[in-house]
């Protein structure tokens, strides 16, 4: 072990530790006793349990103590419902030099190898949630159960911008081969994140079997008992470390290069480390990883990959000018204006969450029962993905009903509008709305660009409407723009927060600015790109020349996803407001006009080209100066704009920090967490000094601290 009690203490002084007990259990049919190892670190499920150097030191002793039992099998398992999620990331952002990472690599290594190497044969019972190093724990052990109700197997390493590094690049594709490694490890993983369910564990070699969690551990102990009499031998793949393995690798590269642009070290060491494994040398791979974990530790794209994960772990769970949730008002039933696409998907949001009634208004019957017909019709589908019991897929269907009469909110607590994006139309809509409800009832705005203050300014009772702005799909992206107006009171704003963590939605408030934050920042970076192209750029060359950051699309995709007549609107505003900043490309407006929807086309073989209708109506060099750019003007364009935005935006007080700012484009654009959103990869880049002449953020936040 290459910590002692006091070393580990000193590396990381505030680890919250997991602690592993050994106590000696007699078992039927086992001949001597089994020692079970158990993991906890004294919190209950809402805070798992982490590998730190101190709980590393811990394990190790207990697998001494257990050792010393001369026990017929060792086990090792965790608290309720936990096994263990891995690493404790929180101390990574402290270690400055590069000796200490390799010492903390190394000793995940030095303890779980012993599960591996020992003569007695060890078992993992892996009673609940399984990631990383908990993973890695598992797999170094000879045979593991799972109980049916884990709720989380993964290895998300890579998602953060780093790798498996104590044992899971080696072990894995040597258990379940390497084309299913590559998915658990590469493509889940860089699928936001994507969990194993505990039958796919098992249907995948990970697991040697799956006991219900009423007598989880009992069933477990059972099963070990028959394995060391021989009733039982788990069955284990042959691995093909041929064409097999090739094929994973090349596929492992695709997946890589086209989530990550070369922009992310992590998933690039995990590739290097399974080509590795193919040899099966556990010396060998061990050495790899602890040598290329020590690399990864320490660059800036994986500390910005940590302060990712913190802001979505802790900023977001904890909003920066939220009001005391004291003043929430509770809300027994919901209203929505509007039926069509994003108020039927709301509608079906806010039944599943906050099971209470849901009334859905529009100018037509036809209209309301569309909206209706859509949500009913959404939770027939969970049903007949066993995701909704029969009684609760009817429970939720009674709760969403639709009238076109606005009077059947005159019982609602929070009314919240989804129609067509115009003021006039807004305000028209509070108005009636506002004829009929009490006087405190929450009225919301879903709007993406248009002032909460100028459309509150007509009613009797500004102080209650708000911007509840979610983003498309509703049921994936898990950011809510919360909007406070000029008038808007605390306790409005507090009943805001109420339902958005209610709906299970991360939400930063945001100042009553056009835009707000991600259409704003999108609007601009979209703009300087449509620019370069008015001026001649190709579109090819524009639409790649942001592949570096490695974004989840190309602008002109995301163009695509957004909308062209969305997109355009938005200009439209942020024109008005800021006409210095933000242009409207008349090449766009045409392109809407003639009801166009992407620049691309896509052949059978999945070649790309631009449409030949776009190229057509799109009229470049027409301005005095206009040349074309080369990819990397258009990325120092884009970028320096972003920077200069950004820097406007906070001066504005638009959010508190520019940690609000990455939280949002993480949350609500899907940018990638080794991006760390974008104001650390900007001060990497030296784009915030150049433009701002300072950074974002100070040194060691979401980089390797000075040493």
């Amino acid at each position: 072990m290459s910590f002692t009690q006091e070393q580990a203490k000193a590396a990381f002084p505030d680890e919250v530790v997991t602690k592993a007990t050994t106590r000696l259990i007699t078992v039927p049919g086992v001949d001597g006793q089994v020692a079970l190892i158990t993991l906890d670190n004294g919190h209950d499920h809402t805070r798992p349990s982490t590998f730190g150097p101190q709980s590393l030191v811990s394990l190790n002793a207990a697998f001494d103590a257990a050792v010393a039992a001369k026990p017929a099998a060792i086990a090792v398992t965790g608290k309720p419902f936990i096994f263990a999620v891995g690493a404790d990331l929180s101390g990574v952002e402290q270690v400055a030099d590069r000796e200490l990472a390799k010492q903390i690599a190394q000793a995940g290594h030095d303890v779980f190898r012993r599960f591996t190497e020992t003569d007695i044969p060890t078992f993992a019972f892996v009673n609940g949630a399984v990631m990383g190093g908990g993973l890695e724990l598992a797999l170094s052990c000879d045979y593991r159960t799972l109980a049916a109700n884990a709720a989380a197997i993964a290895f998300p390493e890579t998602f953060l911008g780093l790798f498996p590094g104590w044992g899971g690049t080696q072990l894995l594709p040597n258990l379940i081969g390497a084309d299913a490694a590559v998915t658990v490890i590469i493509e889940n993983a860089l699928n936001q994140n994507k969990m194993l369910k505990p039958k796919q564990a098992l249907e995948l070699g990970i697991v040697d079997a799956v006991f219900e969690s009423a007598d989880y551990l009992e069933q477990s102990l059972l099963w070990l008992a028959k394995v060391l009499g021989g009733e039982i031998t788990p069955q284990r793949k042959e691995i093909d470390r041929g064409d097999a393995w090739d094929a994973a690798l090349t596929r492992a590269k695709s997946i890589v290069d086209g989530k990550t642009h070369g922009a992310s070290p992590g998933p690039a060491k995990a590739l290097e480390l399974l080509a590795l494994a193919r040899e099966n040398d556990l010396d060998r791979g061990y050495a790899a990883e602890t040598d290329a974990l020590a690399d990864v530790l320490m660059t800036d794209e994986l500390r910005a990959g940590l302060y990712s994960f913190n802001l979505t772990q802790k900023r977001a769970k904890r909003p920066a000018g939220a009001p005391d949730k004291s003043l929430a008002r509770p809300v027994t039933k919901v209203g929505i204006v509007g039926a069509g696409l994003m108020a039927s998907q709301l509608a079906l949001l806010f039944a599943r969450r906050l099971q209470v009634p849901v009334v859905l208004t529009d100018i037509d019957q036809e209209r309301v029962d569309k909206g209706v017909g859509y949500v009913h019709a959404e939770l027939d589908k969970l049903l007949s993905k066993g995701r909704l019991s029969p009684d609760a897929t009817n429970r939720l269907k009674a709760l969403v009903t639709g009238s076109l009469d606005k009077a059947a909110f005159a019982d609602a607590d929070f009314v919240i509008e989804a129609v067509f994006e115009e003021m006039s139309v807004k305000q028209t809509v509070f108005a009636q709305v506002e004829e009929h409800v009490s006087d405190e009832c929450i009225l919301a705005t879903n709007t993406s660009s248009l002032s909460v203050s100028e459309m509150a300014s007509k009613l009797k009772h500004p102080e209650r409407v708000v911007g509840f702005h979610f983003f498309n799909p509703v049921a994936v992206l898990p950011l809510l723009e919360i909007v406070r107006g000029s008038a808007t009171d605390d306790a409005a704003l507090a009943t805001a927060f109420a339902v958005g963590k209610s709906l299970k939605k991360s939400c930063v408030l945001v100042k009553d600015a056009p835009a707000f934050v991600v259409n704003r920042l999108l609007t601009r970076f979209l703009g300087e790109v449509i620019g370069a192209v008015d001026e001649g750029t190709p579109f090819e060359v524009a639409d790649r020349a942001l592949e570096p950051l490695g974004l989840p699309m190309s602008p002109l995709v995301l163009l695509q996803l957004v909308g062209p007549a969305v997109a355009l609107h938005v200009a439209e505003t942020m024109h008005r407001a800021f006409p210095d900043r933000f242009g409207v490309s008349e090449n766009m407006r045409r392109f809407v006009e003639a009801g166009k929807t992407a620049v691309w086309t896509w052949d059978a073989q999945g070649n790309q080209t631009v449409d030949p209708e776009v190229a057509a109506l799109w009229q470049t060099g027409g301005q005095p100066g206009d040349q074309p750019s080369t990819e990397v003007k258009v990325r120092k364009r884009a970028l320096g704009a972003l920077a200069e935005e950004i820097r406007i935006m906070l001066d504005e007080g638009v959010v508190a920090e520019a940690q609000d700012i990455d939280l949002c484009l993480l949350l609500g654009a899907g940018w990638p967490f080794w991006l760390g959103g974008i104001t650390p990869y900007l001060d990497r880049a030296g784009v915030s000094e150049k433009i701002n002449g300072k950074p974002f953020l100070a040194p060691g936040v979401a980089s390797v601290p000075v040493h």
